[in-house]
């Protein structure tokens, strides 16, 4: 008990201290602008980068920091040549994770700085082979790696405007965030490509990827380009199965607001995940092209983070669900009007069983402030729960309410961050309804509803008994259906607002079968026995 009792204080603790350490680094600088120069070789897997990073200092500092990995005893990582302002020489440590500039600057000062470097990434960027055996590079930031190979701050709450100078061998195509500003034959064996934001991003999305493509431009949607970037061999399919992401764009910018970025490029790649949302050039699996037109889904997922996650992103990385909650039920809605509801409820109750499922291994909150290692964050109550919460909400408040309420919360956050109590104050606001006890219970609180119950009729008298038997408490309405013998059937709502509860309404004749949730709009677990 005292060890384990230690271990909570430790890791509250260390939590604490880094809270600490990024809020005194958001209190007294903010990036601006990166440009980022970067050399790739097929002679070795070593790039040559430098970065000018503008920063504005909120406070007077006599130092601050970057993240950068140094290089390793294994030969990876990045080793500082030159840091530069104004033509001078600034002096700096470098250690671990940390670039430690020491300079003086005043509050409201933005001051340029030139950063040299070079070096093996570790990861961050993917340097490999494709499945066809061709050389491929491709950016895989997510969630706080692109300090593996650039000197940045490495946290959504900092956003700046990006661009890409990347000079590679000819044979490569370049993509990268924003608009194509410049490609030049260097000579005839290397080519530079420029690509440049008007708008600011998280880190986790800035990226480039460099390999063989097949370029197909797509359509025009309210004058964003969408492009298929495809392996040379898998042209035909890929055009095929990446086509659908323009009426998917067309939806999104319809229900929730206008696009936020300058293109949507969706790209086959070397990611580790089945997709990665990068900023205007999304990123999928090397696998997701088969030619089925099979990925539907993702692309739909995806392009729902260029809004959610991109734009309007999370404050920190406890509260993801703001991003992975909202692209995984807004892939069920956009399912929902194209496929009608019960396919997409097929997905509802899927993702039901795996938030029971891995709740019943790790009982912890949606915003589980214990993860150190942000890779734990992607998980089923980020995802599936995350959405979840929405599905409730929009239950809780009604279509018209929950639409109004999304598109206010994107336009008040949009390239910008929220966390979760900013959702709540939108909905509220919108609704009027106070929604303390459902972000408490679903959003802070492990766990879901476990609800024991029973019924039988006597005498015109339904005895229905219903027992929570988990140990967290809910309040929360239950829809129940009542099924009768002549096919007929009602409905009835009820406040379940204690651990032990009976619900007993008199009946004319008795119910074949009582059905909790008729719908699939709670998030609970149970077993329904007729005494």
């Amino acid at each position: 008990m005292k060890k384990f009792t230690l271990a909570v204080i430790l890791s509250l603790f260390s939590n604490l201290l880094l809270a600490q350490k990024h809020q005194e680094r958001f209190s007294a600088i903010d990036v601006q602008h990166y440009r980022f120069e970067i050399q790739l070789t097929d002679e070795s897997d070593k790039i040559n980068g430098v970065t000018l990073v503008t920063v504005k200092f909120k406070k007077d500092v006599q130092q601050f920091d970057l993240d950068l990995v140094k290089t390793k005893p294994s030969g990876k990582g990045m080793t500082m040549i030159a840091l530069m302002a104004d033509d001078k020489k600034v002096p700096f440590e470098h250690s671990g994770n940390k670039l430690n500039i020491n300079y003086v600057g005043k509050a409201g000062q933005s001051q340029t700085f030139t950063i040299a470097y070079e070096g093996i990434p570790e990861t961050g960027l993917i340097i490999s082979k494709n499945k066809y055996g061709d050389r491929t590079f491709f950016g895989d930031n997510y969630p706080d790696r692109g300090q593996h190979w650039l000197p940045i701050v490495d946290h959504p709450s900092d956003k700046a405007t990006v661009e890409w100078v990347v000079t590679a061998p000819s044979h490569y195509q370049v993509v990268g965030n924003g608009l194509l500003v410049e490609r030049t034959n260097i000579n005839d064996k290397t080519t530079l490509t420029h690509w440049k934001t008007e708008v600011e991003l998280p880190t986790k999305v800035m990226v480039i990827g460099a390999a063989r493509f097949a370029i197909q431009n797509v359509a025009n949607v309210y004058g964003a380009t969408v492009s298929s970037w495809i392996y040379p061999q898998d042209r035909e399919k890929g055009f095929y199965d990446y086509a659908p992401a323009a009426p998917i764009l067309d939806w999104f910018i319809n229900h929730v607001g206008d696009y936020p970025f300058a293109k949507l490029a969706n790209v086959q790649s070397k990611t580790q995940f089945g997709g990665m949302e990068n900023a205007g050039n999304i990123f999928y699996s090397e696998n997701s092209v088969t030619g089925k037109r099979s990925v539907e889904g993702l692309l739909a997922h995806e392009i729902a983070h260029q809004w959610f996650g991109n734009s309007a992103s999370e404050g920190n990385w406890h509260h993801a669900w703001l991003s992975e909650g909202f692209a995984t039920y807004f892939t069920i809605l956009y399912m929902e009007q194209k496929y009608g509801r019960a396919k997409a409820w097929e997905t509802v109750l899927e993702n039901r069983n795996q938030v029971i499922a891995f709740s019943k291994k790790n009982r912890v909150p949606i915003v589980d402030t214990s993860v150190e290692n942000y890779m734990e964050i992607l998980n089923a109550n980020t995802y599936q729960k995350g959405g979840w919460v929405l599905h409730m909400l929009r239950k809780e408040v009604g279509d018209e309410m929950f639409w109004e309420a999304i598109r206010k919360y994107y336009n008040k956050y949009k390239l910008s961050n929220a966390l979760s109590d900013d959702l709540k104050e939108v909905f509220e606001s919108v609704s009027g309804k106070d929604l303390d006890v459902f972000f408490k219970q679903w959003v802070y609180q492990a766990g879901q509803p476990e609800i024991e119950a029973t019924w039988s009729y006597s005498k015109g008298q339904l005895n229905l008994e219903l027992n929570q038997t988990q140990k967290e408490n809910f309040t929360f309405d239950l829809e129940i259906e009542l099924v009768y013998a002549d096919g007929k059937t009602e409905r009835k709502t009820v406040l379940i607002n204690q651990k032990n509860q009976k619900w007993t309404p008199t009946l004319d004749s008795k119910p074949v079968k009582v059905i909790l949730d008729p719908d699939a709009w709670l998030l609970f677990e149970t077993t329904l026995i007729e005494k």
